[in-house]
């Protein structure tokens, strides 16, 4: 789309000064409310990103905007390992309190996804004395280095990049879209126990319950429930990557809450803070407890603001009924989509998927082949963005578009 002249000058100098890595879209935004935004420009647009699944509360929800400023007026950063602060332990005993990880727990916090998958792995295999770490194809769980290594999309974020750590191993993951059933993703694991690795040199297995940058393919229940007890019979620990899917997203405060299955070591970020950087890793006691002291932790680990803006995020999804509220929007979702790709003018539409208010539509080339329509995906999120809707693509052939709108977006929006 051709560019309005206060977008255009940013983008010139965007092209000049930043690094060409970064990937953006040419929205230049100036102000946020709730589930809309307005650009340098004065044009409004309709989110249907949410920060990338982050202001599940809207953008600059009142209360979270309210306890984020008082908490400025009371400090702003002294590092945990410092000057600790109530509200980190309170937040705590919060997560630990409905983090779908069985008995007992502890918390722990960082500052971004990424850094809470690197700690999950860094706690497994302190717990364990093993070194090894199964993925899935399509997965995606950050940019670290060995983030980078348990995500299973070469290009962007592995191309050219290497080598990555080792003993990260992958296997299927379950889409049945793609005619790949759960027994088969389940023999894929135990293909590589065969062909690849011992299973008593792997510390854990990672899993989103729903595929986030790997198309938004909801693991099915049957599947998550096998690899519980696969886990079991290997002394593995099954690590549950809720960082997308937390926080109320999928119709459920926490997607393995579908599955009624619980992980050792949960990972989240994303909706936790409603836009403010905070990640967290909850585990169960024992787990967390072999990891000796001083072995966690970081300079900005703990935000006291992102803190007290999670603390709002959870009072708000809970006075406001965003679980319940994420459902209808799906459903919403879901339905017109699918009678969309009933008519014969959109026999583009593939595969309409999803759990809550994460959902998806696969763009093809025809139904038969199911051919990646990367070109119409691109297109058709052009034209959302000139007509004033903000979506977003996903999937290893980047034909899937992916709606993340805020869950306190108004019925008219």
């Amino acid at each position: 789309p051709k560019l309005a002249p206060k977008a255009a000058a940013l983008a010139a100098r965007q092209k000049s000064a930043v690094a060409q890595g970064v990937s953006t879209k040419q929205i230049y935004v100036a102000k946020a409310e709730n589930a809309k935004l307005w650009d340098v420009d004065g044009k409004e647009y309709v989110d249907f990103a949410a920060g990338i699944a982050v202001v599940n509360t809207g953008h600059r929800h009142p209360k979270v905007i309210a306890a984020a400023r008082d908490q400025m007026d009371a400090f702003t950063h002294t590092s945990i390992n410092v000057a600790p602060y109530e509200s980190y332990i309170a937040l705590a005993e919060r997560l630990n309190r409905i983090a779908p990880v069985a008995g007992e727990k502890r918390t722990m916090f960082v500052t971004t996804g990424a850094e809470a998958v690197e700690n999950a792995v860094k706690i497994a295999r302190a717990a364990t004395g093993r070194p090894g770490v199964i993925a899935f194809g399509g997965a995606f769980h950050g940019r670290t280095l060995l983030g980078m290594a348990l995500t299973g999309k070469v290009v962007p974020y592995k191309k050219g990049f290497g080598p990555f750590p080792a003993e990260v191993y992958h296997a299927p993951f379950p889409k049945s879209f793609h005619g790949v059933t759960a027994e088969q993703a389940l023999k894929g694991v135990r293909d590589l126990f065969a062909n690849d690795v011992d299973p008593a040199r792997i510390a854990a297995i990672i899993v989103e319950p729903v595929q986030g940058e790997g198309g938004f393919y909801p693991a099915p229940a049957d599947f998550l429930k096998a690899l519980r007890a696969l886990c079991d019979e290997h002394g593995i620990l099954l690590i549950g990557d809720e960082i997308q899917t937390g926080f109320a997203r999928t119709g459920k405060m926490f997607a393995l809450e579908h599955a009624g299955v619980t992980a050792d070591i949960v990972t989240m970020a994303k909706g936790l803070a409603g836009g403010f950087p905070l990640s967290a890793v909850t585990a169960r006691a024992d787990l967390m407890d072999k990891v000796p002291v001083g072995g966690l932790g970081g300079t900005y680990a703990g935000s006291p603001v992102a803190l007290a803006a999670a603390h709002a995020v959870l009072d708000v999804i809970e006075e406001e009924g965003l679980v319940a509220r994420a459902a209808e929007i799906g459903k919403i979702m879901t339905d017109r989509l699918v009678a969309m790709s009933k008519k014969n003018e959109f026999s583009s539409i593939g595969d309409v998927r999803g759990l809550g208010a994460m959902v998806a539509m696969e763009l093809v080339k025809d139904k038969v082949t199911k051919t990646p329509d990367k070109e119409l995906t691109d297109k058709l999120v052009a034209r959302a963005q000139e007509k004033g809707l903000i979506l977003l693509t996903c999937g290893t052939g980047f034909n899937v578009i992916r709606l993340l709108a805020p869950l306190t977006i108004p019925m008219d929006d």
